[in-house]
């Protein structure tokens, strides 16, 4: 079987690994054999989630040809907070949606 292996270890910086596998590969397995557990430590260390092709998945999940396994460090900012603080921070310069707000209202609404 042939799967993929993903890890953005930092901003800007992406691991891409293609890996020829075992049928029953298990996730674990799979990041060992790549040898991305000793290289990256902070997989096992902060217990970063796993997903297949962007669904969550456990360790002991079985892998099928051509999957794609994600590394996935958490989020720093919730992403509605940075919309909204980039929004109010440009302002309404342009036309568009928000152009005329209601008074009092938020910025971003």
């Amino acid at each position: 079987m042939r799967i993929t292996l993903m890890f953005a270890s930092a901003p800007r910086e992406v691991h891409e690994t293609a890996l020829t596998v075992q049928e029953g590969c298990t996730l674990r397995m799979a990041l060992e054999q790549a040898g991305w557990l000793q290289r990256f430590l902070e997989i096992e260390a902060e217990s970063l989630a796993l997903g297949v092709w962007g669904r969550k998945a456990e360790w002991e999940r079985a892998l099928r040809d051509g999957d794609r396994v994600e590394v996935v460090r958490g989020l720093r900012v919730d992403p509605k907070v940075a919309r909204r603080e980039r929004f109010a921070g440009q302002g309404a310069r342009s036309t568009g949606l928000f152009t005329r707000r209601r008074p009092g209202s938020k910025a971003g609404y």
